[in-house]
């Protein structure tokens, strides 16, 4: 098991060889997709959980062996409905500010009264709605969410098997004509990636607690996708690339 560390020695300088290939992998799909130019203002989607904690400190660690320079700002959405323990908030303060990221906590109603019912999509697309008012009040026209394959993955089979469609959530999203973005620079890391992370290093989580997080659709396609892991190792990496993202790029 490993040692119990805390994440100031990675800010310092200490960063052992598997959290450093997490960092090259989260870079590599920075590269790779064209996310992040020089001088570009990065608006970091917190949920407060451990893969949000984890994309920011891959983006802020690999500002200092870069040649560009670029922002970040950490924007968190509190639901009042079901909002992160009080205690919780000092802690993720702490951290943003010891990886010099500007970070902010907004308070906001979770259902919204034009929602008929509520659901698992509702609830993303009310936070993605924030994220964009935020970006067009500060700036901002990048937006970095902390999806990671695992996620890819599961997105990919709920719309294959629940919904006849061979899509999933993208590298690299533009919307309003390209006047925002969002970016996804860990879509190339594993979850349990994320978790060693978090766990190692106690990065102080403090995510909402989602009602519905143990028995939606994509916790129930966990252990499916686990299985299949068993038969191939790769399954994962096999349906990212069937998606065929890079092969779009070396079109253009």
């Amino acid at each position: 098991m490993d040692e119990k560390l805390d994440y100031h020695t990675l800010i310092d300088g200490d960063i052992p060889p598997w959290v450093m290939r997490f960092i090259k992998t989260t870079g590599k799909a920075v590269n790779e997709y064209g996310m992040i130019g020089a001088n570009d203002d990065v608006l970091l989607s917190v949920s407060g959980g451990k893969d949000s904690l984890a994309l920011a400190l891959a983006l802020s660690l690999r500002r200092k062996w870069l040649p560009i320079k670029y922002s970040l700002h950490g924007l968190m959405i509190d639901w009042l409905e079901h909002p992160i323990p009080k205690e919780a908030r000092e802690p993720l303060m702490a951290y943003f500010k010891a990886l010099n990221i500007d970070f902010t906590i907004v308070d906001e109603k979770q259902f919204s009264p034009t929602f008929d019912g509520f659901n698992c999509y509702l609830c993303a697309r009310n936070r993605r709605r924030i994220m964009f008012e935020y970006c067009q009040d500060h700036g901002c026209h990048l937006v970095a969410m902390g999806h990671h394959l695992d996620d890819l993955v599961e997105t990919t089979m709920i719309n294959l098997c629940f919904r006849g469609r061979f899509e999933t959530m993208r590298p690299k999203q533009d919307f309003f004509g390209g006047k925002i973005s969002i970016i996804r620079p860990m879509i190339e890391v594993h979850e349990n990636t994320t978790r060693r992370l978090s766990e190692c290093y106690n990065l102080p989580t403090g995510k909402p607690v989602c009602p519905y997080d143990q028995t939606n659709i994509r916790a129930s396609l966990k252990p499916i996708i686990g299985e299949l892991v068993k038969m191939d190792p790769l399954t994962r990496e096999h349906i990212y690339h069937a998606h065929g993202f890079l092969d779009t790029i070396e079109a253009k």
